[in-house]
């Protein structure tokens, strides 16, 4: 069968075949795979990432779940996977352990999305509690066979306090008081006394405030038998209470005394009064109109700055990035040619290059033909990038050795040669194509189907070429190529 058949069977396949979706079932002990000798198995995950959300069953019952994700890995075991499962150990002052297998609806037919992008999941189901330190362990079933290295992932998670943005929502923190905004304010009136003001909460009557300046230096209990409002009370001290911490604990009936505490700072108590008033109010609204004064004439010498600026230098328009496709043959030296011309480009033509170079991976993956015609469709220019010899200097410093770039891009180029043959047979894309050397000569025979197409010699040509990089429309000129083959 051709292989144009063969990717019309794969294309099909993949448009009738549904993408795997996850189904998740609880499953304390050990997996039924375990048990069973496998000839081969599936590899590990790629990746493992655990977040806390917020979920809710009723509008006033919050409960925090702990988010799973996972990624696969990208290789040929990826056929093998029936399911993956997640443990999950936690240690606080309570201790938990929890498993969940999720298996995948349907077998794996592509290493990745047909969408593009790799296989990702989660879960999200484990309950989280306020400070617990949480172990998280993910492997792929069936599982590996005894006395074989297991294909497992794990990670730590340690959930925050109850006053964390998210964690505050939980039923626990909420009973403890993880809402309740005392808005504490606290100021010392003189030597011997500091007021104290905050709010009261709705689920208890009792708090007590407590002044720390290194050591304990006052504190006072308050019962208040009134719903929430602004409590106010004055402790009396035995040492200096500025900038001392204020603590107050609540004692509310659902957290007795292991219930939240807030913070805050004293500072000394507004002074009020006429005298002080009437002495400093003249100074005052003068410095404000002095300062009124001085800031009016600075935005009038920027306003006069900037319209002088304007007038002597027009704005100018950046021009926009123009994205490039550089193929070249095995016979370019890279660091000393692609390197240094693909440099010119980015600095000053203002273009986005793609090299096949920096991009294996994805040609790897697409095969080199789809990736050539997806590039193809993508960029504005392509550029045949021709050497006319190579010196013995360049050889050294490329290497010509085994794994160098020379031996990496051997068949692209007259790959790319051929296939985009096709479009120098008219004159109408002509403009998207461009040859470009570093020295004098004419084309080779083996390329003498780009001599319908723009060529430069850099660095005289430098200008030309840029200004020829920005032509979008097809030029008038260039002749009719009757037959195009490498």
């Amino acid at each position: 069968m051709s292989p144009v058949l063969l990717s019309l069977a794969a294309l099909c396949w993949g448009a009738v075949s549904p993408e795997p979706t996850i189904q998740c079932d609880s499953e304390p002990g050990p997996s039924p795979e375990w048990m069973v000798r496998h000839t081969l198995t599936p590899g590990d995950l790629r990746d493992l990432q655990v977040e806390p959300v917020k979920s809710s069953a009723a509008m006033e019952d919050y409960s925090i779940l702990m988010n799973v994700s996972w990624r696969l890995r990208a290789d040929a075991s990826i056929r093998l996977l029936k399911a993956t499962k997640i443990c999950v150990t936690g240690k606080g002052d309570h201790q938990s352990y929890s498993c969940v297998r999720c298996n995948y609806t349907e077998a794996f037919q592509t290493q990745s999305r047909p969408s593009g992008g790799r296989w990702t999941f989660s879960y999200i189901g484990f309950p989280v509690e306020p400070n617990t330190l949480y172990f998280i362990g993910a492997h792929n079933i069936p599982n590996a066979n005894m006395n074989e290295d297991p294909p497992s992932m794990s990670v730590n998670f340690t959930s925050a306090g109850c006053l964390d943005h998210i964690m505050k929502y939980k039923k626990k923190c909420i009973e403890a008081g993880s809402l309740w905004d005392p808005d504490i304010t606290a100021c010392k009136k003189n030597e011997t006394t500091v007021e104290v003001n905050f709010t009261t909460s709705p689920l208890g009557n009792k708090y007590m405030a407590l002044i720390q300046n290194n050591i304990v230096i006052g504190f006072s209990y308050m019962l208040e038998n009134q719903p929430p409002t602004r409590a106010s009370v004055v402790i009396p001290v035995t040492g200096e209470s500025e900038g001392a911490v204020v603590q107050l604990t609540p004692y509310f009936h659902t957290c007795g005394n292991d219930c939240i505490r807030r913070k805050g700072t004293v500072v000394l108590c507004p002074q009020t009064g006429r005298s002080i008033l009437g002495g400093w109010l003249p100074l005052f609204l003068s410095a404000l109109l002095v300062a009124t004064w001085v800031l009016v004439v600075v935005i009038y010498l920027m306003w006069k700055h900037e319209r002088t600026k304007k007038a002597s230098f027009p704005t100018t328009t950046l021009l926009p990035l123009i994205k490039v496709l550089v193929v070249y043959p095995s016979e370019i030296c890279f660091h000393h040619t692609v390197c240094y011309f693909t440099e010119f480009l980015q600095n000053h033509c203002r273009s986005e290059v793609i090299l096949e170079e920096w991009q294996k991976k994805k040609i790897a993956e697409m095969g080199p033909v789809q990736w050539l015609t997806t590039q193809k469709k993508a960029v504005d220019k392509v550029i045949f990038l021709l050497s006319n010899d190579v010196s013995s200097s360049c050889d050294n410093t490329c290497g010509q050795r085994e794994g160098s770039q020379h031996e990496s891009s051997q068949d692209l180029f007259p790959l790319a040669f051929n296939l985009f043959c096709s479009d120098l047979r008219s004159q109408t894309p002509l403009h998207k194509y461009m040859v470009v050397y570093f020295r004098d000569a004419d084309t080779k025979d083996e390329y003498s189907a780009l001599s319908v197409c723009p060529k430069y010699h850099l660095m005289r040509d430098a200008a030309a070429f840029c200004t020829e990089l920005r032509v979008k429309q097809p030029g008038s000129g260039g002749k009719r190529l009757t037959a195009c083959f490498l």
